[in-house]
């Protein structure tokens, strides 16, 4: 029944930035990077309320011998830390999404200056138990892309998948039949925030 739903909304304000939690600079052997990138407040970093973003590191020399740790805490809040490969002057990208950081630090010596920021995707939650998704407005974000509703994990399976509009700011809507999809495990949202700006699922 209507009066029975709840609702749950991943609202993004914040574009990538590759620079955003460190800006470009050496760092020392086993050191951590600085956080004082943009995006960080008082040594640390923490997504748009709600959401979580992958991790990247850009390498401008050959540090594809060395790793990255990376600690903070994940979608739910619950401690996380992921150690990531670094890129041969390119790009290396966390697998995990980070709700906040805490440090990034190298284990072993890089090899010229290393920044790190976040990409476009966005995690979310609507609901960490089993639950009905039963209705979707969203926002788009200036480009054509999709919207997964996962179940179980930000990684698990696209349950729902939603075509977000080309226009930036312009709301669509899905409305699903009285019984909704269900999602035994939880469910979860991703998308990238070129392709959107927020989504609101109601669920019961």
């Amino acid at each position: 029944m209507a009066q029975d739903l709840k609702s749950s909304s991943v609202i993004t304000a914040t574009a990538l930035d590759a620079d955003g939690l460190s800006t470009a600079a050496a760092v020392g052997n086993n050191a951590a990077l600085t956080l004082s990138g943009a995006l960080t407040s008082g040594g640390a970093y923490t997504a748009d309320s709600g959401t979580a973003r992958p991790i990247t590191l850009l390498s401008a020399g050959d540090d594809s011998g060395i790793t990255f740790t990376v600690v903070g805490t994940d979608i739910h809040g619950d401690a996380q830390s992921e150690t990531v490969t670094g890129a041969d002057t390119g790009t290396a990208t966390s697998s995990g999404y980070f709700a906040t950081i805490s440090s990034i630090t190298a284990v072993g010596n890089p090899a010229a200056d290393v920044s790190a920021g976040i990409n476009a995707n966005v995690a979310g939650v609507i609901f960490k138990g089993r639950t009905r998704v039963k209705n979707l407005i969203w926002s788009g974000g200036g480009a054509i892309g999709t919207i997964n509703i996962r179940n179980s994990s930000i990684s698990g399976t696209s349950l729902i998948a939603v075509r977000s509009n080309a226009t930036l700011g312009i709301n669509d809507n899905l409305s699903l039949d009285p019984d909704g999809v269900l999602f035994d495990s939880g469910a979860y949202i991703t998308y990238a925030e070129t392709q959107c700006n927020s989504v609101t699922a109601f669920y019961g």
